[in-house]
């Protein structure tokens, strides 16, 4: 008899607790929509038009001859560095190297 008794106590609580939880369901309210509405927009949209950017030939040729100079100017301050000397300047180079090959890179991959 008692465990009956439990066993329908038990029954009722848990109707009684999911009655009062809502399930969650798989697909959020509005996600359908949300979807549809998005690939919609996607397909209305006209394909991006390419920019044709115009290269400066006569800067760009400045920049590689300088960055040429520059990489040039670094193995004797490394062998300075060897010996126990740092060139104060040498950063500094590093840096513009750094710079002026990522503006080259720049320009010419738009």
């Amino acid at each position: 008899m008692k465990t009956t008794l439990l066993f329908g106590l038990i029954l009722l609580i848990a109707l009684v607790t999911s009655a009062q939880e809502p399930r969650p369901s798989a697909v959020p309210p509005g996600a359908v929509q949300a979807g549809q509405a998005e690939s919609k927009a996607e397909r209305d949209l006209p394909p991006p038009v390419p920019v044709k950017r115009s290269l400066d030939l006569w800067k760009l040729q400045q920049e590689a001859d300088e960055l040429s100079k520059l990489a040039q100017s670094i193995p004797p301050d490394v062998a300075d560095i060897r010996k126990g000397m740092l060139p104060k300047d040498v950063t500094q180079k590093l840096k513009q190297i750094e710079k002026l090959s990522k503006q080259l890179r720049g320009q010419l991959n738009p």
